[in-house]
């Protein structure tokens, strides 16, 4: 019997209306690694992109799926519907690629794209989420993140924040768009992308959605908790535990929480001791739509547990009050 397939490795590029994302997705398909790349594209109106703004990669036209619409609301079958079908031609032989790169429009909100993933089941089979790679243009970002949720939500679904247009702005203005995008999401990791250059190792197959790579959340990365004069409906918040969870005790709150205020909970997770397990759990969420995996194994490391949630307008005293009610004692 052969081995089940690889799953296909995904990578969901969105940020706000003309943030760069097409100067980093040209960037990527450029550079010469030796890799096919499928690409979604998706833009409101009738048409989107012109083909020839995305440059193959080794000399072949690179495979450009167009989906006109908005991505993030009404197609979401239509996306289902395009990666099976890539899925079945690649099977068949008649279309060749490595992985798939998911480009949303400007004004998407990535938390549908990023359930399709665990909606579907034959999605999840065939494909790996890598990672929500979102561009943030340190021009106007302060502005947008101001005026449009979307632009927060964007911030708080990325594994990793790439900031584009630094040199057309000074270092104190950086330092106070990093500070409030640590506020909203600390767990990404922000980069500056000068005209989409960026080494490929740090965007690619980083499992940042999964945390597979990384499965220990560095607590100082989480520490800052940093005060901002911005209204932002959209924040973040970290738990830590010495002591282990019990088990029972937390399945049933994570699920009254997530039935109660899943709407609101854009992502979270968790490392997690549970009980005697002798392997950390590593616990993800989008929304309503939560699973667990096992991380780890402690082995003589020290046991203790670390959730971070990013979510809209969340009740944070209701959720660290119910955690604690669900350690061991």
């Amino acid at each position: 019997m052969n081995a089940p397939e690889a799953p296909i490795p995904v990578t969901i590029l969105t940020g706000f209306l003309g943030s760069g994302k097409t100067t980093l997705l040209n960037r990527i398909l450029s550079e010469r690694h030796g890799e096919r790349i499928a690409v979604i594209e998706n833009e409101f109106g009738e048409v989107g992109i012109d083909n020839e703004l995305l440059f193959p990669a080794d000399g072949d036209e690179p495979i450009v799926e167009m989906n006109n619409g908005c991505i993030c609301c009404s197609v979401r079958g239509d996306l289902v519907r395009i990666l099976g079908d890539l899925a079945e031609r690649r099977d068949a032989g008649t279309l060749r690629f490595d992985r798939v790169i998911i480009e949303t429009t400007g004004l998407a909100d990535p938390a549908p794209v990023a359930q399709t993933f665990f909606l579907d089941d034959t999605v999840a089979r065939r494909y790996l989420l890598d990672a929500v790679l979102t561009v943030v243009d340190a021009v106007h970002a302060m502005r947008q993140l101001d005026e449009n949720e979307q632009a927060q939500e964007q911030v708080g679904f990325a594994d990793r924040l790439l900031l584009s247009k630094t040199d057309l702005v000074d270092a104190e203005a950086i330092e106070a768009l990093s500070l409030r995008l640590n506020a909203i999401n600390p767990r990404a990791a922000i980069q500056p992308v000068h005209f989409g250059q960026m080494p490929l190792a740090e965007i690619l197959d980083i499992r940042g959605f999964n945390l597979n790579a990384v499965l220990e959340i560095e607590p100082g990365f989480l520490a800052g908790h940093h005060h901002h004069r911005h209204d932002d409906r959209i924040s973040s918040f970290v738990f830590r535990a010495e002591q282990p969870f019990d088990g029972t005790r937390l399945q049933d709150f994570l699920g009254a929480v997530v039935r109660i205020y899943g709407a609101e909970m854009l992502r979270y997770k968790g490392v997690l001791a549970i009980d005697d397990l002798p392997n950390r759990v590593i616990i993800q969420g989008v929304h309503d739509l939560m699973g667990g995996s096992p991380g780890a194994p402690w082995e003589d490391a020290e046991r203790h547990s670390l959730m971070v949630f990013i979510g809209r307008e969340l009740p944070r005293d209701i959720f660290e009050q119910g955690l604690r009610q669900c350690l061991r004692r």
